[in-house]
């Protein structure tokens, strides 16, 4: 049985750790660089690590994992009304640790490095999707300015190309050009 629970407040360069018996008494705070943190992690006997659910801690937990620890991730939320002073990362490691002992704390499974891939490739949609709905109602407003209505959605992109390729159409050329460009940029 694991007798020792890690609280560590994840950053890019410098980790704060929090050791405590499983009952609450303090063991140790440590402020560690990301090398430090690896090695210090994986001479540690097997214990129970706590992450707060953010930016690289599905990483960390499978790390944490390979060095035989047990992890549990929570979100950050409910690690925020255990700070008992001053926000820093000492008190939020040690925070960490506190919310993590309630009995009544739920936690978030850790996500494999596939579940972390789609989730970056789904992001990456998502991404492009607003690009091009951003681009579609540019192009929508820039025509709307010299008195052309075009109605929402990009299955209006063909009807808005017609509008722009008008031989006898009154848009300036400039805007003709501006137009062409921002249809090049959506498809």
């Amino acid at each position: 049985m694991k007798d020792t629970m890690i609280g560590i407040d994840l950053a890019k360069n410098v980790f704060q750790a929090h050791g405590a018996s499983m009952m609450g008494r303090r063991k140790y705070s440590k402020r560690l660089t990301r090398l430090q943190f690896r090695k210090f992690m994986a001479a540690q006997p097997p214990a129970v690590v706590v992450l707060e659910a953010c930016g690289s801690a599905h990483y960390w937990a499978r790390e944490m994992i390979k060095f035989g620890h047990e992890i549990k991730l929570i979100a950050p939320q409910y690690v925020k009304p255990f700070v008992k002073r001053q926000k820093n990362d000492a008190a939020d490691a040690e925070a960490i640790v506190i919310a993590a002992q309630r009995p009544e704390m739920r936690f978030v499974e850790p996500k494999t490095e596939d579940q972390q891939a789609r989730a970056v490739l789904f992001r990456g949609r998502e991404r492009l999707v607003c690009q091009r709905t951003e681009l579609v109602n540019a192009l929508r407003a820039a025509l709307y300015e010299y008195g052309h209505t075009a109605p929402q959605g990009i299955r209006q992109l063909k009807r808005i190309a017609e509008i722009i390729e008008e031989p006898a159409s009154d848009l300036p050329g400039l805007v003709r050009e501006e137009c062409r460009d921002l249809i090049e940029q959506i498809t």
